[in-house]
Formats: C-alpha cells, structure tokens, sequence
C-alpha cells in the first residue's frame, strides 16, 4: 500500500473523529443553534434569515455525515484488517489528544480573569 494513500485516509478520518464522540461535545442541534445566536447578534438576522441559516446548519450537517460515511467505508474497502485495526488504534489515540486540548481549553475559559 502507498504511504501517501495512507496518510490521505487519516488526513481524511481523523479530523471526523471528533464527531464521533458526541458525548464529549454538545449536540449538533445546541452548537447550531449556538452559531445562529451569535450570527443574529453580529448580523442583526431577521427571523426570516435565521430560519434559513438554521435550514442551511441543518443541510451542512447532513452533508459532512454523509461524506463521513462514504469515507468509512472506502477505507473499509481499501485498507486491509490490519490497517484497519491501526486505523483505529490512531483515531483512539488522536481523539485523546483531542479530549486533552478541549478540557485545557476549557479550563482555561473558565478561570477568572486576574
């Protein structure tokens, strides 16, 4: 196997790993919602405008699940058993670098301001 196919096929997972741990993240519904809230404060969105941009949040997500999946699954036909398993060996092990820079963040938003 090509070493550049394989590093596309992480480039191409790993960023989506993310996704796949919605218990660590608030739900897709809350952060759009987030994102039209600040948008209608920056904006000064009508209503019309922000039913809309919800519409379009709502078809973006739709969209990015289904290219996630359709990259699963090439990859389930391109890499072999072993990959895969390393495949997901590399996933676990990006998604904790992940969890560590989101709970610094997170502290770091916290904290009161000296």
């Amino acid at each position: 196997m090509n070493k550049k196919t394989i590093i596309l096929a992480l480039a191409l997972a790993l960023p989506l790993t993310a996704s796949a741990f919605p218990g660590d993240q608030p739900d897709i519904e809350a952060r759009h919602a987030n994102r039209v809230e600040h948008l209608t404060k920056s904006l000064d969105l009508t209503p019309e405008q922000q039913t809309k941009v919800k519409d379009l949040f709502a078809d973006e997500a739709t969209k990015l699940k289904a290219i996630h999946e359709e990259t699963q699954n090439r990859l389930h036909e391109i890499l072999s058993k072993e990959q895969l398993v390393k495949l997901e060996e590399l996933k676990k092990e990006q998604h904790g670098k992940w969890k560590k820079k989101f709970a610094a963040l997170k502290d770091k938003i916290s904290e009161p301001n000296e």
